[in-house]
């Protein structure tokens, strides 16, 4: 009867159905890890942030600096303006026929008083300056000259405001906004890190994602190998069955029973085959590569999974300030607080510096002249509040609830932490305990393996019992498999726990 392959043949069939693929691209769990952060989509969004919160913090500092400002202006006005009304106006532009009529009134009843005075009218004709003066008042006319100025006065009061062209530069400066500047940009910053806890928070995730993707296609293609070799070992055995089925030596029942037995390998090895390329299509996806791309990693062939490597032991402190689930509400809680003091600032006065320059045309500095000028004014203005419906004291109350709120979720945080790791340590002790039952199993069911081979071939133990021992040989190898992934899998979560994974 022919010999039911042993360990060296297992590794011989293993090797065998590796071999095509030397071709295909074999990546590290490094290289996965690197390719995974290059194109991982969330960790983009995620820098994306960082580099939003960073212009933001830029924009807050901004607020400490003068306000520099231009302004133009052109306006066409379609009626005139006027200084005085129109009863006025026609005044001053008869001003002069007015006058010109009360001075002949006054020199005509000067006369009449003259002449209505005998001793007068002697005198009057004695002297030739007065009759020179009383002639010259009689005959004088100035109400063209008095009128031509009064309608200058006139177009004075009158200026031409039907194009206007006006400018201006201001220049505002801060002084003391009750502290709301400093609060903002306090805020600002605290954002900004806020924003890169996040970030570290998504690269762990990542990291941690693409760990398991990882250690999840070297233990199907661990399976896969072990499903190939015990198919092929079962067909083999089939053979040697059928072979001794003709000779008599077994009976019919013995060779359904292994006919059974491989039908079964032969689904398992199936299975794993699928099952192996849709986890690599899986992976392929996290790294940002084809899905149909042909890949094989480092550990993918090996029969020994590598102890993985875990951190030095901290202390629950030191892990409170590595995990960035801790650090962002710690910053929230600090942000609700900044906000509390911007709330608080809009009750308090504010106090600012103002200067500016402003150039028009026509000039207001010369009495609207068309020609161009301006003026350089300065000042402080105060803003005191008085009341808004304590709207700025409703502010700060929700601010510092809210703060409350990220301080009290905070505390949940660091016990829901504690909690993780101390049964993230427990079930790493427990998984090495795993690890050595299952190596000792593993010597176990390969001496049983080698003891009933010897024995069917002989003669001296049924294929049932070969049988069993050929499963508990499988089982054994599987267990040893899963035990070695599962520490891989808690090495991973217990370094993301006490905040191990660095960039």
């Amino acid at each position: 009867m022919g010999k039911i392959i042993t360990g060296m043949a297992i590794a011989a069939i293993a090797l065998s159905t590796t071999l095509p693929l030397k071709a295909q691209e074999t990546l590290t769990l490094e290289q996965c890890r690197e390719l995974a952060i290059a194109n991982d989509r969330g960790l983009k969004q995620a820098r994306t942030k960082i580099e939003m919160a960073g212009y933001d913090r830029r924009i807050a500092a901004a607020n400490y600096m003068p306000n520099i400002s231009g302004t133009g202006t052109y306006i066409y006005n379609h009626d005139g303006i006027a200084l005085v009304g129109d009863e006025t106006s026609m005044m001053l532009q008869n001003m002069g026929t007015s006058l010109q009529g009360q001075m002949q009134a006054f020199t005509q009843g000067l006369m009449t008083a003259i002449t209505s005075n005998p001793q007068a009218a002697m005198e009057y004709m004695k002297s030739p300056m007065w009759q020179t003066v009383l002639g010259t008042m009689s005959q004088a006319d100035l109400s063209q000259a008095i009128n031509a100025l009064g309608q200058e006065l006139d177009n004075a009061l009158h200026p031409d405001l039907h194009n206007i062209f006006a400018g201006g530069v201001t220049v505002t400066q801060p002084i003391f906004m009750g502290g709301k500047i400093i609060a903002a940009n306090k805020i600002a910053k605290l954002a900004e890190e806020l924003s890169k806890t996040q970030y570290d928070q998504k690269y762990q995730e990542t990291l941690v994602s693409v760990d398991q993707a990882y250690w999840q296609i070297v233990s199907i293609a661990g399976k896969e190998r072990l499903a190939v070799s015990y198919s092929d070992l079962l067909h083999k055995m089939e053979k040697d069955v059928q072979m001794a089925v003709a000779e008599g030596i077994a009976t019919q029942s013995d060779a359904l029973q292994v006919k059974v037995k491989a039908n079964e390998a032969d689904m398992l090895r199936t299975k794993a085959e699928n099952g192996l390329a849709l986890a690599k299509m899986l992976l392929c996806k996290q790294i940002g590569m084809d899905m149909d791309a042909a890949i094989m990693l480092a550990d993918e062939a090996s029969d020994e999974i590598p102890m993985p490597e875990m951190g030095p032991q901290k202390s629950m402190e030191d892990i409170y300030a590595d995990r960035p689930e801790t650090r962002s509400l710690e910053l929230a809680s600090k942000i609700y607080d900044g906000k509390a003091r911007m709330a608080r600032a809009d009750m308090m006065p504010k106090v600012a510096a103002t200067a500016g320059y402003l150039l028009s045309n026509p000039n207001m500095k010369n009495g609207f002249e068309k020609d161009w000028g301006g003026f350089l004014s300065a000042g402080v203005v105060v803003n005191v509040p008085i009341f808004h419906g304590f709207e700025a004291a409703n502010k700060t109350r929700k601010a510092k609830a809210e703060a409350s709120l990220y301080r009290s979720q905070l505390e949940d945080a660091r016990e829901l932490i504690a909690l993780q790791v101390s049964q993230l340590r427990k079930q790493e002790l427990e998984a090495m305990e795993k690890i050595s039952m299952a190596r000792s199993n593993l010597e176990c069911a390969e001496e049983n393996l080698r003891t009933a081979t010897i024995g069917f071939e002989e003669g001296v133990i049924e294929a049932n019992t070969a049988l069993a021992a050929q499963t508990a040989w499988l089982q054994a190898h599987s267990e040893y498999l899963d035990a070695g992934i599962e520490l891989q899998m808690l090495a991973a979560n217990l370094n993301k726990a006490e905040g191990n994974i660095n960039k």
